[in-house]
C-alpha cells in the first residue's frame, strides 16, 4: 500500500461518513488474522500502518524472561538487550518480521475490509433513516413476489410487506406504485429488514394526516379508529376549535379529501363521525349511517343499548354485522341493537 492508498481511504470514509482511523484500525486489525493465516503463525504480532506513507509493518511481540519456554512470545534479557540496552524483565520487545510479499496479502484484506465496513455504514444510515419512520407512511415500486412477501423498493432499501398484511380486496403487480405503513424496522447482520403494512388502522390515520391539513396540526384529533382493511372503517374525530368542524376538514371540500383516501384505498368505505365524552352521543354517532332514536347505557358492563327506527334496522347492523362492529370497536362499548318494534 502507499500515500495514494491512504489518500483514498480518507476520501471513501468522508464520503460513507466513516471514520479513516476506524478503517485503518479495522485494516490493521484483519491484516494480523491474514498474516496468522498465511504466514501459519501463532506469535503475538502488531501490524502497524503509517498514516501518511502507507508502509505496512508487521512485528512480533515478545514478553523479556529470564529464561525462555516458548520461544514465538518470549525472548531472553540477553537478546533483547542486544537491541536496546534499556529492556528489563516483563517488557515487550516488538521485532519486525514483515514478510517481502505481504503487500499483495495487505492490499486484498483492505479491499475486503472496506468494502465490509462500506456496507455496514450504508446499513446503519438506512437502519437509522428508517427506525425513525416506525408508525409512519412511505411511498414504494413493487418490485417482486413469493410465497410470503410482496418486496416493496423503497429506493435505497426493500420493504417486505406480508401476504396477510395486504387488503383482500387488491393485488399488485410489477412496478406499481404504493402507500405502506411501517410496522417494524429490525436490525439484523444482512442489515435492516423493514415491515410494512396495507391493513393497519395506522396506514389511515397517516393518511388523513396527509390530506387534511387540520389533523396534521393538530386542530382536529383523530380520537379512535376501527378498520376492516378492504371494507370499511369508521374514525371518530374531535376538533379542539369550536370554529372548525371536525367532520367536514376530513371530509374536504366536496368530499375531495376523503375520496383520496378511498381511492388509495381501493374503495374502502370510510365513515367520519364525531366523537364526544358523552357515550351516549358517541355511540350514537358511531352507528352513522344509521339514525338513532336513543342510546340506553350500563356502565358497569360498558354495554349500550340502542334503539332505531325500524326501516334503519339493516343499516345499523350493516352487511353480515359490520356497521355494529366497527361501532362497538371504535367506542370500546358493547351495542346492542334493536328497532322501535321490537321494544314496544
Amino acid at each position: 500500500m502507499n500515500k495514494d492508498f491512504i489518500e483514498a481511504l480518507y476520501q471513501v470514509g468522508k464520503e460513507k461518513g466513516i471514520d479513516k482511523e476506524v478503517l485503518i484500525d479495522a485494516i490493521e486489525a484483519a491484516l494480523i488474522s491474514g498474516y496468522k493465516r498465511n504466514f501459519h503463525s501463532a506469535q503475538n504480532v502488531r501490524v502497524d500502518i503509517n498514516r501518511e506513507t502507507g508502509v505496512i509493518k508487521v512485528y512480533a511481540r515478545k514478553t523479556v524472561v529470564e529464561e525462555v519456554v516458548d520461544p514465538r512470545f518470549e525472548i531472553s534479557l540477553e537478546a533483547a538487550r542486544q537491541t536496546n540496552p534499556n529492556y528489563h524483565i516483563d517488557d515487550i520487545v516488538e521485532i519486525e518480521v514483515t514478510p517481502k510479499d505481504f503487500g499483495r496479502i495487505a492490499a486484498q484484506t483492505a479491499k475486503q475490509v472496506v468494502t465490509q465496513r462500506i456496507r455496514e455504514a450504508e446499513r446503519g444510515i438506512i437502519f437509522e433513516a428508517f427506525v425513525d419512520k416506525e408508525e409512519d407512511i412511505v411511498t414504494g415500486i413493487v418490485q417482486r413476489q413469493d410465497q410470503r412477501y410482496i418486496y416493496i423498493d423503497l429506493g435505497k432499501t426493500e420493504a417486505m410487506l406480508p401476504l396477510n398484511e395486504m387488503m383482500p380486496t387488491e393485488s399488485f403487480k410489477h412496478g406499481d406504485r404504493v402507500k405502506v405503513f411501517i410496522t417494524k424496522v429490525e436490525k439484523t447482520t444482512k442489515g435492516p429488514v423493514i415491515f410494512v403494512s396495507r391493513t393497519h388502522p395506522g396506514l389511515l390515520k397517516r393518511l388523513f394526516e396527509l390530506e387534511s391539513p387540520e389533523i396534521f396540526e393538530g386542530i382536529v384529533e383523530i380520537k379512535s379508529i376501527a378498520r376492516e382493511a378492504g371494507y370499511r372503517s369508521k374514525i371518530a374525530v374531535y376538533s379542539h376549535n369550536e370554529d372548525v368542524d371536525p367532520v367536514g376538514a376530513c371530509v374536504g371540500p366536496k368530499g375531495m379529501r376523503v375520496q383520496t383516501i378511498v381511492n388509495e384505498l381501493k374503495g374502502e368505505k370510510i365513515d367520519i363521525v364525531k366523537w364526544s365524552k358523552d357515550p351516549e352521543e358517541y355511540i350514537s354517532n358511531s352507528l352513522s349511517p344509521s339514525k338513532v332514536v336513543s342510546v340506553q347505557i350500563e356502565e358497569g358492563e360498558k354495554m349500550a343499548k340502542v334503539v332505531v327506527p325500524d326501516y334503519q334496522l339493516s343499516l345499523a347492523i350493516g352487511k353480515e354485522g359490520q356497521n355494529a362492529r366497527l361501532a362497538a370497536k371504535l367506542t370500546g362499548w358493547k351495542i346492542d341493537i334493536k328497532s322501535e318494534s321490537q321494544v314496544h
